[in-house]
């Protein structure tokens, strides 16, 4: 019970200083310049006689980088609002208004976590159902594999929300969003070089990309969820931006949710010791 309680104060904090609603707000501006941008796409397709093949596969490949975009700014999101949840009030000492109460820490914990957690399930169902649902009105297409893409976007944000709290209970605010991003960025990096390295066919730089994903398999999680979301000729072909050769497998699925159940057992254990 004490989770849930939890759980809803985290949401109802959220609202009160306003993240949710300039969440709402950034996704209601979003999802408008999308929608602006396939219209007079499409209009001047139209206008041209272009190829509906290659219409189709434009609009795909738009569809994609707005999905994309969607992950970057879920990614950010969740560093951002969860880094000072736990390192904040401690440091200013509001915590100590929550432990008063017959609440154990772990309880407290596990109760942020999951107000977190649904605050970013409804942001990338909001925005991923945003853009669908606007590029299918536009161009009559919308993501293959809409559901399991999902999922693996929504996993990406779990696990870094996880990761962000351990951090959380080591180090300051500052410290832990520097840290988070930073894992981030490497595994994004070398998601890249993973990729130039199948091109090429380059095993050293393959193995790299692997070793970072392993470290923190963040990005390899979008880019299962790119290989599963964008159409089947661009896959096919290799004729868009995220278009992959070396596809993470689903033992890396796996391994992700080991990781993060291991960074969130790591965030309760560090809570539930240190001096608050």
């Amino acid at each position: 019970m004490g989770i849930w309680i939890m759980a809803g104060v985290t949401f109802r904090e959220a609202a009160r200083k306003k993240m949710l609603w300039m969440a709402l707000a950034v996704s209601g501006a979003f999802i408008i310049l999308f929608g602006s941008g396939l219209h007079f796409q499409s209009r001047d397709f139209s206008a041209r006689g272009m190829n509906p093949v290659l219409r189709r596969e434009i609009s795909f490949t738009m569809l994609t980088m707005a999905l994309y975009a969607v992950d970057l700014l879920a990614v950010l999101m969740t560093i951002l609002i969860s880094a000072d949840t736990v390192s904040g009030e401690i440091a200013s000492g509001t915590i100590q208004a929550v432990m008063t109460k017959p609440v154990a820490r772990w309880q407290v914990l596990l109760g942020k976590w999951f107000g977190f957690m649904g605050m970013l399930t409804a942001y990338i169902a909001l925005m991923v159902g945003g853009v669908n649902a606007v590029a299918r009105l536009m161009t009559g297409v919308t993501a293959r594999h809409l559901v399991p893409g999902f999922l693996l976007m929504w996993m990406e944000s779990v696990v870094l929300l996880s990761v962000t709290f351990a951090l959380a209970t080591y180090f300051s605010t500052l410290t832990s969003g520097v840290l988070a991003l930073g894992l981030h960025g490497l595994a994004f990096l070398g998601g890249w070089i993973e990729q130039f390295g199948a091109i090429s066919q380059t095993p050293g730089a393959v193995a790299v990309g692997v070793i970072s994903s392993v470290l923190m398999p963040s990005e390899a999680l979008w880019r299962r969820a790119a290989f599963e979301m964008q159409s089947p000729l661009a896959n096919a072909l290799r004729i868009s931006p995220f278009s992959t050769l070396s596809v993470p497998s689903r033992a890396m699925i796996a391994y992700a949710a080991f990781y993060l159940l291991i960074a969130l057992a790591v965030s309760i254990r560090r809570f539930s010791q240190r001096d608050l």
